[in-house]
Formats: C-alpha cells, structure tokens, sequence
C-alpha cells in the first residue's frame, strides 16, 4: 500500500465531500483529491472560495491521526495551516497564519483551510481538510476583500503540482508529530507564525471595534486578547475578528522577487 494516494479530477462540487464518500483504495498515511474546479468550494461557515478554473491549487486531504482526542482535535488544523505555510514560503517571505484557519502574506489572504473531523468514542477517527490556495489566478472579481496569489506576488506562474508536493511533504512530517504527540511542538510554531502575533491591532466584535493584541491561542483554539485597558477576553471562531485595511494589488504582479 501507498502511504500516499493522490487523485486528480477535472471538476467536482467539493473535494472534501468527494473524500468524505470515497470508497476506493486510501494512502497508508494520507489521501489526496485535488480538482481544477470546484463548483461549491466553500471555507468556514457560509464562506465560499473564488477559484479562477485551473487556475489554482484545490484539494482535500484525508488522514487518520493515532491517538488524536476529540479535544486535541484543533491540532490538525494547526497542522495543515503551517504545511500550507511552509509550502509558500518556498517562493516568497512573510507568510503568517491567520487565526484560525487562514494563510496570509502581508495583510492579504492567499489560503483557506476547513477541517472536518470524525469523533468517535471521544478520539479523532479521520480527518479531512480541505484547502484552498491561489496560485496563478491575476484578478478576483468576488467579494472578497483582500485576496492575493503567489502570481500577485511573484510577478510570474507557479507549477501546482509542485506546490501539491511541496505541502504533502510538510504535511507529512506535521502528521508524525501529531501520531507521536507532539502537539505542544505543533502548537508552539502555530503560536509563533500567527498573522499580527505582536502588538496592538484592531478588532471587532458584537460591542464593536476595540483595540488589542494576541495573548495567546489555547489548544483547542480559542483566542485570547488582552485590550488595550488591560482586559483579558476569550473568543471562540467568527465571535471575533480582524479590523484589516483593504490592500490595493499593482497590476500584473511582481510585488517581490527572489532568487
């Protein structure tokens, strides 16, 4: 057996539904679909992703984590953020994870992940997460307010498949960490590779916009601010979030190069 399953489609309305029914031959370690379309690609919540045709890098990843708690389960999500992480920055510096799920370059967003776990008797029996990169895509004419692509970027295109490798071979190494649990280690490069990690930002909530820094995320990934005034608040996902000025992208790219 593989430890590795890849399989490409054309087109598909969601890899991660496609994975959560598929019934074919899996990877030892992990399972992968990857799509050149996805007619109802989503993020978190109602959150759909804008994808140019063949243009990006979509796919959906399954593994089944040794151990995992059902507690412990934000882990995962920690895990397939700094794969993605790790993969971009093999072209381009400042990439940051966005709490809790997103990968940013600067104060724009080039990546999305949804994570869904299967609980069973208080343990994580599998895991898919579905991720969403821009790769070679110029323009976006969604709502999205601050989308960028590595094409944005670099000035040039990126080979996908490349990309793909790139993140299965981080996120092989992050999965030995969570099989062998590690997930302090996990959880201490998450904390030190967050978007905005130091200083005062603005936020907004349900009382409206206030001003604060990132205590600390706990592990199952709530989010602890400390307020300007000194006041310590948790927050679960979508109770709280960033207050980000909109970017303005030059047209045709090429906002950084390396060699």
């Amino acid at each position: 057996m593989e430890d590795i399953i890849t399989l490409r489609l054309t087109e598909t309305d969601s890899t991660n539904r496609f994975l959560r029914e598929y019934t074919g031959e899996e990877g030892s370690l992990m399972t992968v679909v990857t799509a050149d379309y996805q007619t109802a690609g989503r993020g978190q919540g109602r959150n759909t992703w804008e994808s140019a045709p063949g243009q990006n890098l979509l796919f959906s990843v399954k593994v089944r984590p040794r151990g995992l708690e059902a507690r412990r389960q934000f882990v995962m999500l920690e895990a397939g953020a700094l794969a993605v992480r790790d993969a971009l920055s093999h072209y381009a510096d400042g990439f940051t994870v966005k709490w809790p799920n997103d990968v940013y370059w600067r104060d724009m967003k080039i990546s999305g992940t949804l994570s869904e776990c299967a609980i069973a008797k208080g343990f994580v029996g599998g895991c898919i997460l579905g991720v969403g990169i821009n790769v070679n895509q110029r323009e976006f004419t969604g709502d999205a307010p601050n989308p960028v692509s590595l094409f944005n970027i670099l000035g040039r295109e990126t080979d996908r498949e490349e990309l793909l490798c790139l993140f299965e071979d981080g996120f092989r190494r992050y999965l030995g960490m969570v099989d062998a649990g590690r997930y302090a280690d996990i959880h201490a490069l998450y904390s030190a590779s967050l978007y905005r990690r130091t200083g005062l930002h603005a936020w907004r909530d349900a009382t409206g916009e206030f001003t604060a820094s990132i205590l600390r995320v706990e592990p199952d990934g709530r989010l602890v601010l400390r307020k300007e005034d000194g006041e310590e608040k948790t927050y679960l996902f979508k109770e709280v979030e960033y207050v980000i000025p909109t970017p303005i992208l030059p047209k045709g790219g090429g906002l950084v190069s390396r060699v």
